[in-house]
């Protein structure tokens, strides 16, 4: 577990600013979001949401503003600016639930659940890892599925798989990008009641959503409104 998640902390989004060459998506956009709690992320198609969760994510730069979590704060990136402080929270803090996946569709499950274990520190050996992803799989309906290829696999099981994924990597903030917008109602509510157990583990969790159940299923909700 990241030592972030072992007490409280505050996301804090500050006067943010993002814009396509003129065209402003938002500017001043300012909010904060709880650790150990689910928020929910609202607005219309084209309102910038995933683009949020990218900036908060360090996976895109924003233009203006800063973005804190815990410790670590975070600025419009000058071009050359070291990097390090980025990498190792994309390392150890951010975790990742992407609307097409974010899998390796040609290696297998377990190829795939290895990854987050490699990375992470005083873990055990493959039998330490073995247990773990039999764990994570059970509790997402796919037991027995390591040695199948991700290819083969339905969306639904897809999304279960970097569900089980996220599970093993255990980070403080979790950012799930329409986690269920192709998915089945039974599918669809396991992937939330685990959001949420990873809330309730101490996880900040941020849910972009277009669907009001969704939304509501959340304790809190930043909208964000489209510019025209």
């Amino acid at each position: 577990m990241s030592a972030l998640k072992e007490e409280s902390f505050t996301l804090k989004v500050e006067g943010l600013e993002k814009r396509f060459g003129d065209k402003p998506l938002w500017n001043g956009l300012t909010f904060q979001a709880p650790s150990g709690a689910m928020t929910a992320v609202t607005g219309a198609s084209g309102s910038g949401k995933t683009t949020l969760l990218n900036c908060i994510g360090l996976l895109e730069n924003f233009n203006a503003g800063k973005i804190t979590y815990g410790p670590w704060t975070f600025q419009a990136r000058k071009k050359g600016q070291p990097q390090k402080v980025q990498r190792e929270c994309l390392r150890d803090v951010l975790g990742f639930l992407f609307q097409n996946y974010g899998l390796v569709e040609t290696w297998s499950v377990e190829r795939n659940l290895l990854v987050p274990l490699k990375i992470k520190k005083g873990h055990g050996g493959k039998k330490a890892w073995d247990g773990l992803m039999a764990g994570v799989l059970d509790r997402v309906g796919l037991a027995g599925y390591q040695g199948k290829k991700i290819f083969t696999l339905s969306g639904g099981e897809q999304q279960r798989v970097a569900l089980a994924r996220l599970m093993l990597k255990e980070p403080s903030v979790i950012l799930a990008d329409e986690p269920t917008s192709a998915l089945d109602e039974g599918n669809a509510d396991l992937v939330m009641d685990i959001l949420q157990e990873q809330a309730d583990q101490g996880a900040l969790v941020l849910v972009s959503t277009h669907g009001e159940e969704i939304a509501q299923r959340c304790s809190g909700r930043v909208h964000i409104e489209k510019i025209r």
